[in-house]
């Protein structure tokens, strides 16, 4: 392993703090690599913008990225991979990964009736990108689509733990209630911090579906296949926000399990992204 390829890190991004959990499982199966997250929590959450933002928000947030040196970009948000992935791609000479397809594809083994729900915020849902993807790998599937817009807002100001949380809950995922799925994506990286509401809420019988894992699983193989996996003993991991460094680092202790130190990001605009 090289000094050169040892130095190099892995840089995560979402719209707040709901990446965290594709982080943490990054970080579970990949010991030794050490990830830099930047969590845009001011401009949070992005479902309701418009593609053309959430594409020049991304990019902004690459560009702050790119002054470390990257071996890998995983966009740990779903609004963000549906808009900006591809474009993303063509612009960075690194590897690129999204949550959306990994989300399916976990979503696929786990079926038994072929019939699946999705929820995610307005943006994730109004692009069509699960349903398109789910049907790409299996057009027979059955697939409910349902944005849930108050659910990423309920985790970035810190009430999933809350009271409100179950009956918030509830009252989002009723049109899901009587579909018949039998399996259920998370499309949006802040849902899994509510998975025993929604547990709760859809029951025993409906699998509950994280992307975090099968794209961690997928990073690791990529790294694997380029000889860019870290051999480093003990990674130190870098967390920025461009919103309150508190209440990120509130969030994100109680993820996590031990105190993680937040800095603050200042993004610069980029021109025709």
């Amino acid at each position: 392993m090289s000094r050169e390829t040892e130095g190099r890190v892995i840089g995560i991004l979402d719209s707040g703090v709901g990446g965290l959990t594709v982080a943490r499982k990054v970080m579970r199966q990949l010991p030794r690599e050490t990830v830099y997250y930047l969590g845009d929590t001011k401009r949070c959450p992005y479902g309701p913008r418009s593609e053309d933002e959430v594409r020049q928000f991304t990019m902004e947030i690459i560009q702050f990225l790119l002054q470390f040196p990257l071996k890998a970009i995983l966009i740990a948000c779903n609004t963000a991979t549906a808009a900006a992935l591809r474009m993303v791609k063509q612009h960075v000479s690194l590897p690129v990964l999204g949550v959306i397809e990994p989300g399916a594809r976990a979503a696929i083994k786990a079926t038994k009736t072929g019939r699946i729900g999705v929820i995610g915020t307005q943006g994730t849902i109004q692009s069509g990108a699960y349903e398109q993807t789910l049907k790409r790998i299996h057009p027979g599937l059955e697939v409910h689509s349902l944005a849930c817009p108050t659910l990423a807002p309920l985790v970035e100001s810190g009430l999933h733990q809350s009271e409100m949380a179950e009956q918030i809950v509830g009252e989002s995922l009723k049109p899901l209630k009587g579909t018949g799925i039998d399996t259920l994506i998370l499309g949006c990286t802040h849902y899994p911090l509510l998975t025993d509401a929604i547990g709760k809420v859809m029951g025993d019988q409906v699998e509950i579906i994280s992307s975090a894992e099968e794209t961690a699983a997928e990073l690791s193989t990529i790294l694997h296949h380029q000889q860019l996996l870290s051999e480093r003993e003990h990674p130190s991991h870098r967390f920025f926000t461009t919103g309150s460094p508190e209440t990120f680092a509130e969030i994100a202790a109680g993820w996590f399990g031990f105190p993680v130190p937040v800095e603050t990001a200042e993004l610069v605009p980029v021109a025709n992204p």
